[in-house]
């Protein structure tokens, strides 16, 4: 990367109508939304000020100057007798242009989101990100300290953009007499919500989403490990541990 795009922040128009509620009201309904990434992972919405509901917000001062996107100015968002203060944000002399008269929402501090006529959960879904969920008859083997605490010739494999293959297997070939369930808790825009295990003394080695989102409803109840941190083999071939940001 050349020191001109050092920092450079990506930014993309979106099809999609998304809307956010707050106390049971819309306080931006737009098609016209913009996609960036604030971070590598997934991007945000801005939105355009004229698609907000304008008595929602009430500016509250200045926020933390970004190196990218220039000096904050946040506000308090109030709707529907529900105030959730400093949940938006806007950078009116941005040097990025594009977003210039957009508005950000802090997602968490919203009731709800939606795109189109689904609600979406967690951030934005990033359009460069997929998920396949692909049965296979391949052994997949889990060890951890040497003792190994499953056994499968019925995964499911798990193929996300950007991320190595996760192997979800059926509880009955998994060893729960090694596995103690923890508070963890993990959550994601295209799986759900994630519950955890400790596995023999390791804590959240493990994973299963009970109730997964219904484009990942292959996976539900079924266990995946940290290729990260165990010795997965498959068909007696041990696995290189790959380095995410989960190792």
């Amino acid at each position: 990367m050349d020191a001109g795009n050092r920092g450079r922040v990506r930014v993309e128009r979106t099809a999609k109508r998304v809307r956010t509620y707050l106390g049971g009201r819309v306080v931006a309904d737009t098609t016209r939304a913009l996609l960036v990434w604030e971070v590598p992972y997934y991007p945000a919405f801005y939105i355009p000020l004229e698609d907000v509901d304008q008595g929602a917000l009430k500016e509250t001062g200045t926020g933390k100057r970004s190196p990218s996107r220039g000096e904050a100015v946040l506000y308090t968002v109030t709707a529907g007798g529900k105030q959730a203060a400093e949940a938006a944000l806007a950078y009116p002399e941005s040097p990025l242009e594009e977003i210039r008269g957009h508005v950000r929402f802090e997602w968490d501090s919203m009731d709800a989101w939606f795109e189109e006529d689904e609600e979406v959960f967690f951030h934005p879904r990033d359009p460069y990100t997929r998920v396949d969920i692909l049965p296979s008859s391949r052994r997949v083997r889990v060890e951890v300290d040497g003792v190994t605490v499953a056994d499968s010739v019925r995964p499911r494999i798990l193929f996300e953009t950007g991320l190595p293959a996760r192997y979800y297997l059926p509880k009955t070939d998994i060893r729960f007499d090694l596995l103690e369930p923890t508070d963890t808790a993990t959550h994601c825009p295209y799986k759900g919500t994630a519950g955890y295990w400790s596995v023999n003394g390791h804590a959240d080695l493990a994973w299963s989403y009970r109730t997964p989102l219904p484009e990942s409803e292959k996976i539900a109840g079924l266990v995946s490990f940290y290729n990260e941190k165990v010795d997965i083999y498959v068909d007696e071939v041990l696995q290189e541990r790959p380095r995410t940001k989960f190792s």
